[in-house]
C-alpha cells in the first residue's frame, strides 16, 4: 500500500448513499508502513465543484470516469478494508493532492 493508491470500498461509511466508493489514501508513507492498523483516506465522488479542496481524477488513475477527491472529507479506514486495489496517482497529481490537503487544513504553506 503507498501513498495516493486508490481502492474500492464497501459500505464506507453509514451515511454514504452508495454502497461502494473509491478511497485515496492520503496519510504519510511512514504512518502507512507502521503497525497503525488504520489510514486518513480521502474519498472520490462524481460530483467535482471546482474547489480548491478537490482534484480531479479519472480513467488515468484507473476510475471509469471523471471524478473529484474530495479533500474536505478525510476520515480513517482500517488498512483490512483497503482490498480491492484500483489505481493510483501519477507524482503530478500527488503534488494536486498535497495541495488540496493543504487548502482542505486551511495551512498556507
Amino acid at each position: 500500500m503507498r501513498r495516493g493508491d486508490l481502492y474500492l470500498v464497501a459500505h464506507s461509511t453509514n451515511g454514504d448513499p452508495k454502497r461502494r466508493r473509491v478511497f485515496v489514501v492520503v496519510s504519510r508513507q511512514a504512518t502507512i508502513d507502521s503497525r497503525h492498523s488504520s489510514v486518513i483516506c480521502a474519498p472520490v465522488h462524481s460530483s467535482c465543484h471546482g474547489l480548491s479542496t478537490q482534484v480531479r481524477v479519472g480513467i488515468d488513475e484507473g476510475l471509469n470516469h471523471d471524478s473529484c477527491i474530495h479533500c474536505d472529507e478525510l476520515m480513517s479506514l482500517p488498512k483490512s478494508r483497503l482490498t480491492n486495489f484500483i489505481g493510483f496517482l501519477s507524482p503530478a497529481k500527488i503534488n494536486e493532492l498535497n495541495k488540496a490537503l493543504r487548502a482542505a487544513l486551511d495551512n498556507p504553506n
